[in-house]
């Protein structure tokens, strides 16, 4: 289907759906704000100080290519591995990105590429999720920029308070992950999911991808588990010849 060409929406349009982002999002935010103290406590221990952490979480919108580069980190880091293991961990974006390409391919460049920089699972996710509704709805463009924005921003900015806030309380809060501030992460990603089921189908290359990373997780070093996912849920998505 062609894309139509792309109308800004009005002022009043725009705020309405950056609201209608912000507001979508804050279940996911209420699990993300543990997380993120949980990564500023753990940034704490390693010695990072506030701005580095704010930094490295403000321009890589990525927790779990986060969390790795901490566990890595030392009184001489090791930037190569760090880089590399960051590139690994986030290589499922290149998946995402392909999925949301058709999405926003009508939108101008800077805007596109603005989109493309505050991805992440959850806004990706649910964007998505939203899109078709829309689409399903018969409202074009499927994709709402604004909509999308409030979504991204509202988590990002969260995101970066809370990590920050995490390297400022960490010394005080001690080991944070003892009170289960770890598994708020995995809980937003099944209420993701459950968001974009369509039925069992869909979910076999879920299932294949799961088992795959998960055996890889156990067997094989490092973060060998993300790609190897990601590829064996793409393969089982073409030999199925399912449009999911």
């Amino acid at each position: 289907m062609a894309q139509p060409s792309y109308q800004p929406p009005s002022q009043r349009q725009y705020y309405h759906e950056f609201l209608r982002g912000a507001t979508t999002v804050i279940p996911v935010m209420i699990g993300v704000l543990p997380f993120g103290l949980l990564l500023g406590a753990q940034a704490a221990q390693k010695g990072l100080s506030v701005g580095l952490l704010s930094m490295m979480t403000g321009l890589n919108f990525a927790g779990g290519s986060e969390f790795a580069a901490v566990a890595l980190w030392s009184s001489t880091p090791p930037l190569i591995t760090i880089v590399l293991v960051s590139m690994l961990v986030n290589s499922r974006h290149l998946v995402m990105g392909a999925a949301l390409a058709p999405y926003i391919n009508h939108l101008p460049r800077r805007k596109a590429l603005a989109a493309l920089f505050f991805m992440c699972d959850e806004n990706w996710a649910l964007a998505m999720a939203d899109a078709t509704r829309r689409r399903a709805a018969g409202q074009e463009p499927a994709f709402s920029l604004s909509f999308y924005f409030g979504l991204a921003v509202t988590l990002w900015t969260v995101w970066l308070i809370s990590t920050t806030l995490g390297v400022i309380l960490g010394p005080e809060l001690g080991d944070i992950s003892r009170w289960g501030f770890d598994m708020a992460f995995p809980a937003v990603f099944f209420v993701l999911l459950k968001g974009m089921w369509k039925g069992l189908r869909c979910a076999i290359p879920w299932l294949v991808s799961l088992l795959s990373a998960g055996f890889a997780y156990h067997y094989l070093p490092g973060a060998a588990y993300v790609p190897i996912g990601a590829i064996t849920g793409i393969i089982t998505i073409v030999l199925m010849g399912a449009k999911v």
